[in-house]
């Protein structure tokens, strides 16, 4: 008796666990895609030193971005050891404030400054 006792308990376990996580898979479901914050899709200006290297139309923030990235890219810009740090020509020198090197965090606290 006591198998049959231990035997019905495992199963409703099993149940038990089938129930969340069908419970979870179907949360997960229903919360697909949460909405784009509007303050990084507003366009924003970028000025003449900025503009030299992502264009001069207003833009967003995340596309200001992507062209940053882009350019870096293509110009290879981006260091060959420490592959966080962007190594500025010309253009990004001004972008940067004349600093050689920079980490892709103090990047973007830099780029801010160059948009309104």
């Amino acid at each position: 008796m006591a198998t049959k006792k231990k035997s019905k308990a495992k199963k409703s376990a099993k149940k038990a666990t089938k129930r969340k996580t069908a419970k979870k898979a179907t949360k997960k479901a229903a919360k697909k895609k949460r909405p784009p914050n509007a303050a990084f899709m507003k366009p924003m200006q970028p000025d003449e030193a900025l503009s030299a290297v992502v264009g001069s139309g207003p833009l967003p923030r995340t596309e200001i971005t992507k062209k940053l990235w882009q350019y870096i890219k293509r110009n290879g810009l981006q260091d060959a050891k420490v592959r966080r740090n962007i190594n500025a020509d010309e253009k990004l020198g001004r972008v940067f404030g004349g600093k050689k090197q920079v980490s892709m965090f103090e990047m973007t606290k830099l780029v801010n400054k160059h948009i309104k």
